[in-house]
């Protein structure tokens, strides 16, 4: 009999879920204490699984356990299978009932706070009762999140095609940044700025190693500048944007923030002609990973609502 044979007869997905829960408490102890059973009983599992593949799953220690290059592999098998099986709980739910359900979705900050916010309301007045998790984070971080399953997409923005090989990519229009200051900001009643100009002002943007600060260092040199040192450095939008509105102070922007104008009105935008590439924006979903059908209609929604942003900004 082939080993695949085999694992059909003999796997039980209770033994996987075992396996999963001692590896993430690193203890059989604390794993029969989580899932409120005995140590016995968790030990017929674990030996349950070592011997329909034959192999050793966790190596043993006085420190604790931890999984093995085996143990590694079929864990991250097993996180899929358990993902696709909530995934064809919720699937079931929405289609029985598609005015409830959940969807887990990650995003850049901008972005969450301008397209994002736009698709769910606007998704919402169809199905009121759905609930949406926003995880924030930068492109390296939400790629780790949809490879762990933690979200089913994430929207961010890239300056070119990922070479990730399991990330599928789909752009929905491209940007450049723009700079902007509070309306009350002496600089707003200029027609013409060079960026030069603008060296010596009080400065906010993201932290360094983002594409967002990736196109701002580009910015200052495609104009010959140095780049100046930024007085606050943080990737939370609002409070750049305070600091704009409030202090005085400068940011850049992604041209589409300011698309969605309903809690962005005290900005304005500056005539600074920046010489940088234009950044992707895009919707970044795992390979081989059947989208629920909450997902797509939030991806349909997404592409109406980038229609007009991809004719130009």
């Amino acid at each position: 009999m082939q080993l695949s044979d085999r694992i059909g007869r003999r796997l039980k997905l209770h033994d996987l879920h075992v396996l999963m829960a001692v590896v993430q408490v690193g203890s059989m102890r604390k794993a029969a204490a989580l899932l409120n059973t005995t140590q016995p009983a968790i030990s017929r599992s674990i030996a349950e699984l070592e011997h329909a593949f034959g192999v050793r799953l966790l190596d043993r220690s006085a420190q604790g356990v931890a999984p093995t290059q085996y143990g590694r592999a079929l864990l991250r098998r097993g996180v899929a299978v358990f993902d696709e099986l909530k995934q064809s709980g919720q699937d079931i739910e929405f289609l029985s009932n598609p005015e409830v359900g959940e969807l887990r979705i990650g995003s850049g900050t901008a972005i969450a706070e301008g397209l994002v916010l736009a698709v769910i309301d606007r998704l919402s007045q169809q199905y009121p009762r759905v609930a949406y998790h926003v995880v924030p984070g930068n492109l390296r971080v939400l790629i780790d999140e949809l490879r762990e399953r933690r979200i089913e997409l994430f929207f961010s923005g890239t300056l070119g095609v990922i070479s990730e090989e399991d990330i599928d990519a789909e752009v929905l229009f491209e940007e450049p940044l723009i700079v902007v200051a509070g309306k009350e900001n002496p600089w707003v009643r200029r027609r013409r700025i060079d960026l030069a100009e603008l060296v010596n002002e009080p400065w906010t943007w993201h932290s360094s190693g983002s594409v967002f600060s990736t196109l701002v260092a580009e910015a200052f040199r495609a104009s010959r500048l140095k780049v100046p040192r930024a007085t606050v450095y943080t990737d939370a939008t609002n409070v750049r944007i305070r600091l704009v509105v409030d202090k005085g102070f400068l940011t850049f922007v992604p041209a589409s923030f300011l698309k969605f104008p309903a809690k962005h009105a005290a900005l304005r935008k500056l005539p600074v002609d920046l010489p940088t590439p234009h950044r992707q924006i895009g919707i970044f979903t795992l390979k081989n990973r059947m989208l629920s059908p909450l997902a797509q209609l939030l991806i349909e929604c997404a592409r109406e609502v980038a229609k007009p942003l991809a004719k130009g900004l």
